[in-house]
């Protein structure tokens, strides 16, 4: 059964959004479904034939449906509508996020489920192939103190990032490999090719491989008992080509029982001459990552019983067997969006941004 379905025009040229009856030859049509049998956003990218009434998706292939259909979201996001703001020429998504813990513990706290971070949408005009989302710039108004960090970080290390309180957190960053150390492992014959990877069923973020996993630990206790790391992985594909993937392992999220804690993630397009880059925004039991810009989104709800308040910390790691990771990154404190009422119109309304 398909559910709360969208369908806009996105500009094949400008990174802006589109007044929903705009179309011609600079315009591609985003047909989009939220599929109740898998809670899974789908999207396609296809052209509309207005006199005809008639959408066409480029790749017959990758159309929405059930088992196909690129996804706005690898992780617990549902539900998503679009709207088109005129004042400021975007388009908007808003998603909703599902709890992964037990009814009864819904139940305890009186609530359940809440809004994603509202994210502008545009077409990848690099790639011509997906979306990119992108948190709205509003968000950055809750920014507090920052700092700024570069880092190498040889294979098999984890460093603790010294920014006090990481409960509330926006971490923007970008990181590289040494060129000579790909063209050695790539040119080397001797050297298999990776099993088929796969975010979900490759074992986390504890699974080693030449390239990575590497990224940060968020919503993490001192000990690392508890985690919830955010990852590159890079591997090298039959055909000798690098493919990379960016991922989220909740598996050791919390030391709670009644908690679903699944790895999310899938491939992310790295086009020639990128860094590859990651925006991740930690908001107590959210996390909402970005990778490369937005081509890759995974947001995933985490319920952390020790990484709480102050004991919350934040790590750097690079989990490789080889390759030596150099991190370039800010780290932002967050504000709470206070919500307030005001009145309009007569009617009761709320708040959430400068």
């Amino acid at each position: 059964m398909w559910e709360c379905v969208d369908f806009y025009p996105v500009s094949k040229t400008k990174a802006n959004g589109l007044e929903t009856s705009v179309n011609g030859a600079d315009v591609k049509h985003i047909m989009k479904a939220s599929i109740d049998d898998t809670r899974i956003d789908h999207y396609a990218i296809g052209t509309y034939y207005d006199s005809k009434g008639r959408w066409v998706p480029d790749d017959p292939c990758i159309d929405v449906g059930v088992n196909t259909g690129l996804r706005y979201d690898y992780g617990k996001f549902y539900a998503s509508k679009t709207f088109y703001d005129q004042h400021k020429g975007r388009r908007i998504l808003w998603s909703w996020i599902g709890e992964s813990d037990s009814e009864a513990a819904d139940v305890q706290k009186g609530w359940a489920s809440v809004q994603g971070i509202p994210r502008t949408v545009v077409l990848d005009t690099k790639t011509g192939k997906n979306l990119l989302q992108w948190p709205i710039k509003e968000i950055e108004s809750l920014r507090l103190r920052s700092k700024k960090f570069h880092m190498k970080v040889r294979p098999g290390t984890v460093v603790p990032v010294d920014v006090g309180p990481a409960s509330q957190l926006d971490i923007e960053a970008e990181f590289t490999i040494k060129k000579d150390h790909f063209e050695v492992i790539l040119g080397n014959d001797s050297m298999e090719a990776d099993k088929e990877f796969s975010c979900k069923k490759s074992g986390g973020s504890t699974v080693r491989g030449v390239f990575g996993p590497f990224g940060f630990s968020v919503l993490a206790d001192q000990s690392l008992s508890e985690q919830t790391p955010v990852y590159f992985y890079v591997t090298k594909g039959k055909d000798s080509k690098l493919k990379t993937f960016f991922c989220t392992d909740t598996s050791r999220s919390s030391k709670a029982n009644d908690v679903v804690k699944p790895i999310y993630g899938n491939f992310v397009p790295v086009l020639k001459g990128e860094k590859l880059t990651m925006r991740i925004i930690v908001d107590h039991s959210i996390v909402e990552a970005f990778g490369q810009g937005g081509r890759t989104c995974i947001t995933s709800r985490v319920y952390p019983t020790k990484a709480i308040g102050g004991a919350t910390k934040l790590f750097l790691f690079n989990n490789a067997t080889d390759a030596t990771v150099t991190a370039s990154f800010k780290v932002w404190q967050m504000n709470s969006a206070y919500i307030h009422p005001f009145s309009m119109d007569g009617l009761v309304g709320i708040s959430s941004f400068n």
